[in-house]
């Protein structure tokens, strides 16, 4: 436990001072990552479905605000759309401003959720976004995840009317619009799992709140087990065509993130948890206190070496002239090391060389 504690101290380290770079360099993998699956999903647009022009966003993306991947993301996605039928454009942009107005209402800060959550789902471990948002955010949270997955499954249900979108007439606008419309809106899938992401956001948030010894692994078991729980019964009741190995697979995978979090935000000693009580005028105060682990940084000494010699000449003045000389050059040799702690080295005093030591 302790090479990991100097593990994390080390990348922490790593990162402050290091962070001016760092930032923009995880801001354009992030970028870069969400838009190559955006061409990869859609792609119906060869003109922005080119590595050049992916990287070129992903580099102007490291550089702005993190909300700029989400509009980069979104204006990729609705060219796509474009390329498609100008209908199918039209519905995925209005549902982008819509979205946007919601989350730029609630949770504005988490601006990078919107598009982690759908990348994760194309990676179909979806389950890791609400139990660490749970974590780490707040209540509010649960409106960028509801809206992260509502842009997976447009993505999703463009993809899959896009043959029947091709077959139909340039004048049949409203078929087309009745089938983007239908995809979404009626998708008991994407209904089931908005709820249950949000419920379990919200439970993780409260336990992990509690003051109760581990309350960050019993949120995140509470978290997953329930997460599970409600898709489960929304199958069973609206036949979402769940994979239930996939889902115990992706929340076994969001565990073991979860305690990655936890070890660098949440590391603490609960076996050391003290409880104090105090008063003052008005109040009653009874605190629970638990020590964070840190590992103690290791003491340095340092050896100072005496270059003067103390030979015969030296005790040759002593009062008594008639020293052993191989004793005064032993008790020279005695005095040209000391090792003392770094603490003790401002009191550190070297001999006066016109002390007498005999």
């Amino acid at each position: 436990m302790t090479a990991l504690l100097e593990l994390r101290d080390k990348i922490k380290e790593i990162y402050a001072r290091n962070e001016v770079l760092i930032k923009p360099l995880i801001k354009f993998l992030i970028a870069f990552v969400v838009l190559v699956s955006v061409n990869s999903e859609l792609g119906y647009m060869s003109k922005i479905n080119n590595i050049a022009i992916v990287l070129i966003a992903s580099l102007m993306c490291s550089f702005l605000p993190s909300g700029c991947i989400i509009l980069f993301a979104s204006l990729f996605s609705v060219l796509h759309m474009y390329a498609v039928s100008v209908e199918v454009a039209l519905f995925g942009l209005v549902i982008y401003l819509l979205m946007f107005l919601l989350f730029f209402r609630f949770s504005p800060k988490d601006s990078l959720v919107v598009v982690l959550t759908p990348l994760l789902a194309f990676l179909k471990i979806p389950y890791v976004m609400p139990i660490a948002m749970g974590l780490l955010g707040t209540p509010a949270s649960a409106v960028s995840v509801g809206c992260g997955v509502i842009i997976y499954f447009l993505m999703a249900g463009v993809k899959s009317s896009v043959p029947a979108i091709r077959a139909m007439n340039a004048e049949d606008i409203t078929s087309k619009l009745r089938l983007i419309v239908d995809s979404l809106l009626q998708n008991k899938a994407m209904v089931v799992m908005v709820i249950a992401f949000a419920i379990t956001v919200i439970v993780v948030y409260l336990v992990r709140r509690m003051s109760i010894d581990y309350s960050w692994t019993i949120a995140m078991v509470t978290g997953a087990i329930l997460d599970l729980l409600i898709l489960l019964v929304g199958d069973l009741i609206y036949d979402t065509n769940l994979s239930v190995l996939s889902a115990i697979l992706g929340s076994i995978v969001a565990l073991l993130i979860a305690k990655v979090i936890e070890f660098f935000r949440f590391c603490v000693d609960h076996s050391r948890t003290e409880r104090v009580q105090f008063e003052d005028d008005e109040y009653y105060y009874y605190v629970k206190a638990v020590p964070k682990m840190t590992v103690a940084a290791p003491t340095k000494t340092v050896k100072r070496i005496n270059t003067k010699r103390g030979g015969d000449e030296y005790y040759g003045r002593s009062s008594g002239g008639s020293r052993n000389a191989q004793t005064a050059r032993n008790a020279g040799s005695a005095r040209r090391s000391v090792t003392i702690s770094e603490d003790d080295y401002e009191d550190y005093e070297d001999y006066d060389e016109d002390e007498e030591l005999f």
